[in-house]
């Protein structure tokens, strides 16, 4: 099979995948009080004795020494984060929009539902003219993390008055095929790191790209095997980066030739340059946003670099968890199901492909830059004068389409 689907299979099986069965994301509780927070160290040993609590509680209930467990800005600045999220969508609604749409919200890969459930009170409690024709959509892959996300809209009496206003869709976003005919803002944060890729390696002397196909023998051990043979998705995205692209980018072929060449020629030189990896499901989405959600804007953060990653261009961190600890390692071709697999973002080149593809403007800024621009910074500042919500993520981009 190709990288990609390899990666997929591991990622979201329904059966076996990581995101399916495996991954479980950390709820602090209350939300941190950050006025009474001495500083950023006093804040992160706050966290880390509210992580040590909630996986005691999980393992009273279910032990389980390989749990896959991990946090998001949404959940450690709850709900602050969201707030802005909420501000961002509300004021553009306002300027482009309203009152002639609806404001209608679609969310990928909602985790534990807290950013529906922070931007919906936002909106409710300081936009009431807005909350009653706001519309929230979540389109979930995983079966438990929808269902997940349908009992937070019943935990409470405030939750529940969101009700009318969510529809949660238990479906790939890869299989969608519902036209959206009506402006709508399209929210994926820490979405398109998870995104399968492929595995492509050129010849030092010809440029000539080799795919990766993974082969499984008859003890079940991975192998890497390179073809000449592109397939279409792949020769499509290179072909689409080639033409889109009008800022430079790193990956195997750049850099003097006559350099790569010398290398090559050298002994026991490998015969192929070192694997780049592709963002071809990434090129897919945008495929499905231009087809189906013509009128969308998009609202985007990821990571924008990542620590630890495995050799090779844009290549992804590839670890598990065991005993509470984290447990990397070199390779993607691990054992399906167990091993988170998440890529860094190149926000130069993403830009470029989906403004080729959809047509639409952008707009990328740090994560820094858009929460100076539409937080309530006060709410999460320390007493030192720190602020852990803009130090903190400090690797991540966001990307916003521009009306």
């Amino acid at each position: 099979m190709l990288m990609r689907d390899f990666i997929e299979d591991s990622l979201y099986n329904p059966n076996y995948g990581y995101f399916s069965k495996q991954a479980t994301i950390f709820n602090p509780g209350e939300p941190f009080d950050f006025n009474s927070i001495r500083d950023d160290l006093d804040f992160q040993k706050i966290l880390g004795k509210r992580y040590i609590e909630f996986e005691d509680e999980l393992d009273e209930k279910n032990f389980n020494e390989a749990r896959q467990l991990w946090h998001t800005p949404t959940e450690l600045f709850r709900p602050h984060y969201g707030e802005a999220i909420a501000r961002y969508l509300v004021t553009n609604y306002k300027l482009a929009h309203h009152p002639f749409h609806d404001l209608i919200i679609y969310e990928l890969g909602a985790g534990n539902g807290t950013l529906m459930l922070n931007v919906l009170d936002y909106i409710r409690d300081v936009h009431p003219d807005v909350y009653e024709r706001t519309q929230y959509k979540i389109i979930e892959i995983s079966p438990a993390l929808a269902a997940l996300q349908s009992s937070q809209l019943t935990a409470s009496a405030s939750d529940r008055g969101h009700e009318s206003h969510v529809e949660i869709i238990n479906r790939s976003v890869f299989n969608w095929d519902i036209y959206v005919g009506a402006p709508c803002y399209f929210i994926a944060l820490e979405v398109f790191d998870n995104f399968a890729h492929d595995s492509i390696r050129y010849d030092p002397f010809t440029e000539q790209p080799h795919q990766c196909m993974v082969l499984i023998d008859n003890e079940g051990d991975f192998y890497e095997f390179y073809t000449k043979q592109i397939d279409p998705v792949a020769d499509r995205f290179l072909r689409v980066r080639h033409a889109a692209c009008t800022r430079p980018f790193k990956h195997p072929l750049s850099g003097s030739r006559l350099v790569r060449t010398f290398k090559a020629k050298l002994p026991f030189a490998a015969n192929l340059t070192v694997p780049e990896y592709v963002p071809t499901r990434l090129m897919q989405f945008f495929d499905t946003l231009r087809d189906y959600f013509p009128l969308h804007q998009l609202v985007t953060s990821d990571f924008n670099d990542l620590p630890g990653r495995i050799s090779g261009y844009t290549s992804p961190v590839v670890q598990t968890r065991y005993q509470r600890r984290t447990v990397p390692v070199t390779t993607p071709l691990v054992q399906q199901g167990y091993f988170d697999i998440l890529f860094p973002v190149d926000f130069a080149v993403m830009e470029d492909v989906y403004r080729a593809i959809t047509g639409k403007l952008t707009s990328v800024m740090s994560h820094k830059e858009f929460l100076e621009q539409w937080a309530y910074l006060e709410e999460t500042r320390t007493i030192s004068g720190e602020n852990p919500m803009l130090s903190w993520y400090k690797n991540a981009s966001t990307m916003v389409g521009v009306s």
